[in-house]
C-alpha cells in the first residue's frame, strides 16, 4: 500500500489526516514544516505528499519547488487562502491538486486516491529496457526524468512531461483531450480541452523543430493527439 507524507505545522490536522489515511490501508508519514518534508522524503520511499502551504522555515510553496527539481511524485496542497490567484499559483509550481481549509478528510482521502490513481496510470505498462523512450531523435527517460531532443536536454513542466510521457509510452495511439486530463489531472475534464491544448503547444514548442509543422506530436483532427509511431530516424533498443 501507498506511503503518505502529511505535511502541515498544525499537528492536530496531521494526526486527523493520518487517521482517515490509514483507514483506507496507508502507510502515513508525518513533517510540520517543509524542511521535515526534505528529510523525509530522503530517509523514505513516499508516493504521495499532502502540504500546508504557511509553515515556518520553509513553506509550502518553496517546499513543492525544490520537490519538483528531482520528483514528480503527485502533490497535493492544503491552504488557509481560497483565492483563484493562490490555487493557480500552487498548480503552476507543480503541485497536482489544491485543497482549500478547512478541508472534509473524506474529501482529501478521496483526492488522494485520484492522484494515485493518475500516477499508477501513467506507469502501469511495461517499460522498454532501462525506461527509456525513443522516437526519431526524441528521448524520454523515465528513469531520469530526462528528455532529450537530438541529444540536446528539453525542461518541461511536471504536467508537460506526464502528457508526453503517456503518449511516447503508446505511440500510434489517440488520446482525446478528456483522456488526457483524466490521466495527467486526475480528475474530471469538465473545461480541460483548452488546459490541454496550451499544454500541447508548450510542448510542441520545446520539442518541435517547426511546432506549425510537428514531426512528432501530431493533432487528429476531431479526435486529439497522439505521438508519431514511426520515423525515418528511428532506431529503437527493444
Amino acid at each position: 500500500m501507498a506511503t503518505i507524507l502529511v505535511c502541515d505545522d498544525d499537528k492536530a490536522i496531521v494526526e486527523a489526516v493520518d487517521i482517515y489515511l490509514q483507514q483506507e490501508g496507508y502507510s502515513v508519514l508525518h513533517a510540520y514544516d517543509g524542511e521535515q518534508a526534505l528529510e523525509q522524503l530522503q530517509k523514505h520511499s513516499v508516493d504521495l505528499l499532502v502540504i500546508d502551504v504557511m509553515m515556518p522555515r520553509l513553506d509550502g510553496v518553496r517546499t513543492t519547488l525544490k520537490i519538483r527539481e528531482e520528483s514528480c511524485i503527485p502533490i497535493i496542497i492544503l491552504s488557509a487562502k481560497s483565492e483563484a490567484a493562490d490555487k493557480i499559483l500552487g498548480l503552476n509550481i507543480g503541485a497536482d491538486d489544491y485543497l482549500t481549509k478547512p478541508f472534509n478528510p473524506l474529501e482529501l482521502v478521496a483526492r488522494v486516491k485520484s492522484q494515485l490513481r493518475r500516477y499508477s496510470m501513467l506507469r502501469q505498462d511495461s517499460l522498454p529496457a532501462r525506461g527509456v523512450y525513443r522516437i526519431g531523435g526524441l528521448e524520454l527517460d523515465d528513469l531520469r526524468k530526462e528528455v532529450l531532443v537530438d541529444g540536446n536536454p528539453v525542461k518541461l513542466t511536471p504536467r508537460e512531461y506526464n502528457i508526453l510521457l503517456l503518449l511516447m509510452k503508446h505511440p500510434g495511439r489517440v488520446y482525446s483531450n478528456e483522456q488526457i486530463y483524466e490521466a495527467v489531472w486526475g480528475e474530471d475534464s469538465l473545461g480541460g480541452d483548452n488546459t490541454v491544448a496550451v499544454h500541447i503547444r508548450h510542448i510542441r514548442e520545446k520539442i518541435e523543430i517547426n511546432p506549425k509543422e510537428p514531426r512528432y506530436l501530431k493533432v487528429v483532427w476531431g479526435l486529439g493527439y497522439k505521438m508519431e509511431e514511426h520515423m525515418p530516424s528511428d532506431k529503437r533498443d527493444y
